[in-house]
């Protein structure tokens, strides 16, 4: 067998070559309860599989002999340059899957030239991030009392944050059940036994005790376990917005300088009522499938919003896993989409060398699928280079 080069070796990791690869290995690194917290959804899990159902009943109508050289993957959002159509989504507590988190990401964001999407529910403060990166990125509000929204409002402002991006599909949480049986359900619930699983992943305990990065910075001070309790209790009690009106979302928008999008609009009703009111642009969003259960796929009801919203910036997040994921929802209208889970795998992997990768995934994939349709950039994709899948003839 040597001689033909077959010797025996050393068993090798295999190589992380696309999103579920790093899906994979950060679960192999994370206990239970965060697994959880990053993989799970409401209820019965049926929104967050229609999420990735959708994509697969649309296929690809390939140009050949086109002639194109490198795709151009190029596009503004909120009038800032990317060479990305793939933004880094607003995850909160995101220092749940590398101590460095919001900041990593921020940064990983930047060498691929994109733009990461800061939750109010952070890890690092708004100042931390800013004063870590070298551009300004993007702010996400949860819309609570008028006085916090105003104060988080300043200091995004005051840190360079120029978009914007009001979540309002939070009205109550929704019910995640599988959070509350590992012990992530407001409020977490540490058991011996649960404690006894932590213990087990040594290298993300340690790391969380010495760093301290798991509260929700911007609404606490402070950085051990109590902490983390207490951001947990603050975001039940102010960060739900059963109460919230169009009549609020118009005082927030006159109070904002910049750019101002509404993330969660699922029906065109929504989506001209944010025509109406002169938003920049509109986040067609499920909260990935971990609010409303049996909420539509993001992606079967974004031509409608479309359609609906005239020039409006329409972007698009929720069960994005491949480069071709990315190319239909492009296809569709989107302007450019927003990933969550994905980035956040490779944060867990590698911190902010994983989150570079996991780009560079995305945008290779993209590339090459661009490609492989005969379209020279992302600018020139229509829904004539999709059809149904099966084909409606065939149903």
């Amino acid at each position: 067998m040597h001689a033909f080069g077959f010797g025996l070796h050393p068993r090798r990791p295999s190589p992380l070559l696309n999103v579920d690869d790093y899906q994979r290995a950060a679960r192999r690194r994370l206990p239970a309860m965060v697994r959880e917290y990053i993989d799970g959804g409401a209820d019965d899990l049926a929104t967050l599989a229609a999420n990735r159902a959708a994509f697969a009943r649309w296929e690809f109508r390939p140009r050949i002999l086109t002639g194109n050289q490198t795709p151009d993957l190029a596009t503004t959002v909120a009038g800032i340059d990317l060479d990305l159509p793939v933004l880094l989504a607003p995850v909160g507590l995101s220092g749940l899957a590398h101590w460095r988190g919001d900041v990593a990401a921020a940064r990983a964001a930047e060498r691929q030239g994109t733009r990461h999407i800061l939750s109010t529910a952070s890890s690092w403060t708004i100042e931390e991030v800013a004063a870590a990166t070298a551009k300004g990125h993007f702010f996400q509000l949860y819309p609570h009392s008028g006085e916090t929204a105003a104060t988080l409002m300043k200091r995004a402002w005051n840190a360079g944050n120029r978009m914007m991006m009001v979540t309002a599909d939070y009205p109550v949480r929704g019910n995640r059940e599988g959070e509350r049986r590992t012990g992530m359900g407001p409020p977490p619930v540490l058991t011996p036994f649960q404690a006894l699983r932590l213990c087990r992943h040594r290298s993300w305990t340690y790391q969380a005790l010495r760093h301290g990065r798991i509260p929700a910075r911007n609404l606490v001070e402070g950085t051990g376990v109590s902490a983390a309790v207490r951001s947990v209790q603050i975001q039940e009690r102010h960060l739900s917005q059963s109460t919230l009106n169009w009549d609020d979302l118009a005082w927030l928008r006159d109070s904002w300088q910049g750019r101002f999008y509404l993330k969660g609009v699922l029906t065109p009703e929504d989506a001209e009522k944010a025509t109406t009111l002169g938003l920049d642009g509109i986040v067609v969003s499920n909260h990935g499938g971990r609010q409303l259960d049996f909420s539509p796929a993001t992606l079967d009801v974004l031509p409608d919003i479309v359609a609906a919203a005239g020039n409006t910036e329409i972007l698009l997040d929720g069960g994005i896993r491949r480069g071709t994921d990315v190319v239909k929802a492009l296809a569709l209208g989107a302007r450019a989409v927003l990933i969550g889970r994905p980035y956040i795998y490779g944060l867990t992997v590698a911190g902010e060398e994983g989150v570079t990768q996991i780009l560079e995934i995305f945008k290779t994939e993209i590339e090459r699928t661009l490609t492989l349709l005969g379209a020279p950039s992302i600018h020139a994709l229509t829904p004539t280079h999709l059809r149904p899948h099966p084909p409606p003839s065939a149903r």
